[in-house]
This record gives structure tokens, sequence and C-alpha cells, in this order.
């Protein structure tokens, strides 16, 4: 049957009630990890929208892709995740209960799943850590993954009923840059190789006092957990540091009407920061309890970054530009921030703790690491939703997470670590745009960029824009370059002493 075509009125009438269905989400999840509200109602949400993904909605749409090239390319996407979304929403609703409600008993102590990872991080005896490590394991495997294997099935699926072969196929069509990352992620591996294997041995050393080949997934956490700079990094001062590097950038925080700061103590409030962008660029909520300890302040910050970004999105873009498009924008801009607590010139301007440049170090080869763990989680990913058979991805997901970070994974994360819509190019494409982007501020303003006014003009044109061009875009007009990990190798080795 041939799809009816979609005409400039359908499509505007669909853009605004796609935006009411974004802002209600992000409203529940204001008011849920706020503390404000114990349930998080979204089901009801995705029932009252439920037009916007359908089956035929998507090839609605694809069909004034197909006709009017990319002028609806977002709004497609969009229908298609939601489709997606939706029919996989039951399994992983269940997914979210059992993790929220698994326990297990480790040394006599029952310790809730969720809790796991942080007690792995926060607990001093390695031998302890590997027990809590096991039990992990233990509980994705046997009660997890059974769920995430029913949901990998259903998501292939899904997209078999949207007309294409493989998951990979569908995001070729939305123009992810799929290929040309994974050939990027290869020369990143290759060329950081050497760098890396001495920057976390020394980093592990340091830390842990064992050395790389040594180290195990259970210190991997405690290591990055980084306690002990938590006195240099108090959480008293954290909101006046992030006041005043807007300030020095010409932003008064304090004045920004369409940003509202949630500070208050509440119990069931979520103890890590986060941005809920309700209505852009009217009514941004960034929520803080400060805990202190770089972990925070990184996690501040970056959402910080999230939030002048959408606080400064023009209002006269459309939906595409102010809520969807190329999310390595965004993240770029929330990176931008979040690096700025490793800047030595940064810490000097706005904390008092003495080795700064030991701690830029350590942040660059956290980094490094990161950075190669994600570029192997690609290509995990581009051969997961090539729809190999799962069998065969467990061992291959070891073997890639192994050679990357040269720690052995454990193969029962071989889905849980799988985050859906090939997020993981998105964060790999923002580190790349913020080191490019800061080198350019740099040379433009000089180290101490985030300390003028100038530089803060800037960003608040290029935050205008919101998404509406994609990072390489947007790149390419700034700064005359196409987005490229190398210049990430050339940022860390800048900072790794």
């Amino acid at each position: 049957m041939a799809t009816a075509p979609v005409g400039s009125s359908t499509l505007d009438a669909y853009r605004e009630e796609a935006d009411r269905f974004l802002a209600a989400l992000d409203e529940e999840t204001y008011l849920h990890f706020a503390g404000l509200k114990d349930e998080f109602e979204v089901a009801r949400i995705y029932e009252r929208f439920s037009d916007l993904t359908t089956l035929d909605a998507c090839r609605r749409l694809q069909s004034a892709v197909e006709s009017d090239g990319s002028a609806a390319l977002e709004l497609w996407r969009f229908a298609c995740e939601g489709y997606l979304g939706d029919q996989t929403r039951d399994l992983t609703e269940e997914i979210a209960r059992l993790e929220a409600t698994l326990e297990v008993e480790v040394d006599g102590k029952p310790i809730p799943f969720r809790m796991l990872r942080p007690a792995i991080a926060n607990e001093p005896d390695r031998a302890r850590r590997e027990r809590l490590d096991r039990a992990r394991i233990e509980l994705t495997d046997e009660q997890l993954n059974p769920q995430h294997i029913r949901l990998a099935a259903m998501r292939r699926d899904g997209t078999a009923r949207l007309g294409f072969g493989t998951y990979r196929e569908l995001y070729d069509r939305f123009a992810f840059p799929l290929e040309e990352l994974g050939v990027q992620c290869r020369r990143f591996l290759d060329l950081t190789e050497d760098a890396f294997v001495e920057a976390s041995d020394r980093l592990f050393r340091r830390r842990l006092g064992i050395p790389l080949e040594e180290t195990s997934r259970w210190d991997v956490p405690r290591i990055f957990r980084a306690s002990d700079w938590d006195d240099g990094f108090p959480a008293d001062a954290m909101l006046p540091a992030l006041v005043g590097t807007l300030a020095d950038l010409g932003i008064d925080l304090d004045a920004q009407a369409n940003v509202h700061l949630d500070i208050e103590q509440r119990p069931k409030k979520s103890s890590r920061a986060f941005c809920a962008p309700i209505e852009i660029p009217d009514r941004i909520m960034l929520v803080i309890q400060p805990i202190g300890g770089p972990e925070d302040w990184h996690a501040l910050f970056h959402e910080a970054g999230h939030t002048e970004h959408y606080a400064h999105v023009s209002a006269d873009l459309p939906l595409e530009a102010r809520r969807l498009g190329d999310n390595a924008i965004t993240e770029g801009w929330a990176a931008l921030f979040e690096f700025m607590v490793n800047d030595p010139a940064w810490v000097a301007r706005r904390l008092d703790f003495g080795r700064p440049d030991d701690f830029a170090d350590e942040a660059a080869a956290m980094h490094l690491y990161l950075v190669r763990r994600y570029a192997a989680k690609f290509l995990y990913e581009l051969e997961l939703h090539e729809d190999r058979d799962l069998d065969d991805m467990r061992s291959r997901y070891v073997e890639l997470m192994r050679h990357a970070t040269k720690v052995e994974p454990s193969a029962a994360d071989f889905l849980a670590d799988v985050d859906p819509g090939f997020y993981s190019s998105s964060y790999l494409r923002s580190w790349a745009f913020q080191a490019q982007l800061e080198a350019y501020l740099r040379e433009e303003f000089g180290r101490a960029w985030f300390a003028r006014r100038e530089a803060g003009s800037l960003l608040r044109e290029l935050w205008s824009e919101g998404q509406r061009l994609a990072a390489d875009e947007l790149l390419d007009e700034v700064t005359g370059a196409e987005i490229d990990l190398e210049a990430v190798v050339e940022r860390t080795q800048e900072r790794l002493r």
C-alpha cells in the first residue's frame, strides 16, 4: 500500500506534538530525580503521545525524507527511535525494575544491585572489591542477561518492520558517520597504544600500588574514584566556582531567568548533578546536590555545559535544531566545561591545592583510558548491530575491550554495556569536537580563555545555533577543520607529563 505524502502543515503539527512530548518527559525526569516525586510515570506520557511513534508515522516521515531530501530526517529518526523504544518499553521497564530491586549478600551484608559499582569504587580492600564485582557479574548473567538477550532480539525484529536489514543499516540511513568513525577509532587505538600503556601503568601504580599488567576490572572503578584528591575539591566551593567561571565569560548565572538552580537538599534527590531542558530555551533546570570530590565537580561542570548550551539556543529554531540533531554538539559543550576542572590554569584560579599538574596528568591518563574504551565499545557495537550471532559476541566483547584497556572485562557485560542509538559515537565525536574547539579558543584568547569575555561572546553565539548543524559542520565554520579523534591524542599528550 502506498504511503500518503506528508505536507508542510502536517510536519509542523508533528513538530509541535513531538516538542510537547519531549517537554513532558524532561519534566517528569526532573520531578522524579530531583526528589520531588516518588513515581517515575513515563508510561502515561508515551500513551498520551502514542501517535508520534507508530509504524505508519515512521513510514510517512521516511516518505517525506525520500521525496524532499534531508528536510525531515531528524523527525524520521525521532519517530523510528520512538517506535523501537515503544516496542521494547515493557522489557526495558522490567530490566530497570530488576536493577532497582535485586540485591545480593556480600560478606553477610545485603547490597542492592545498583549500589555494587559505587561500593566497588569506594572499597579500599582489594579482596572485597573482587567479591563485590563477582556478585555483580553473577546477578547480571543470571537475572539480567536473559532480558537483555530478549531485548536485542526485539530490537532486531522492530528494525526489520521498519524496512531495514540491520540496526546499523538503519543508522547509516540516518546519516550517522559510522564507517568513517570506525576508521578513526582503529587509528586512535594504534596511535595511543604506547602512550596509554605507559600513562596507565604510572597512574595505577600511583593510586593502587599495582602495575597495569596486574590490574583487574574491579580495581578500575577504585582508580577512577580518585579519592586522594577529595580534599582539593570541597563541596561548598562547587557552586561559587561555577558562578565565578561563568562570570569570567560574561554570563551572570543569577540573572539567567530561564535557568533554574535546584540546590535544595532532599532525601530522594539524585546525588549526581543533572540538567533537565524542559523548555528550550525558556526553562532549563540545573539540579545540584553537592557532595564534593573531583568526580562530583566533573559532573556539575558537565551538566552546566549542557545547561548554558540549551539556555542560549535561539527560540526561533525548529524542534530539530532545539531538541534533536547531532548530540555530539551538546556533549561537546558539556565536555568543554567538564575538562576545565582538569586544567591547571583553571585550578589555580578557582581552587587552592597543591600539585595541580599532577592532577592534570592523572586526569589525562584517565581520559585516554575512557576514549580508548569507547573506541573499542563503538567498534564492538558496529559488529553487534550487523546482527552477528549473540553467542559469538560475548567473546568478541572481551577481545576488543581487553585490547583497548589491557584489563580483562567480564563477558557478562556484552549487552548491558550497549547504549541504544549508537550514542557511543556521540561521545567519541564530542571529545574530538571539544579538543579541537579548545585548541582554537586557546589560540584565539590565550591559555586562560575561560577568563575572557570575548571567548564567552563566541560561545554564546555558537550556543544560539542549538544543534542546527552537525558537529562536523559547526567545527568547520569556526576552525576550518573536520572532526578527528587525533585531536584527542594531541591534547592528552600535552597533558601527560
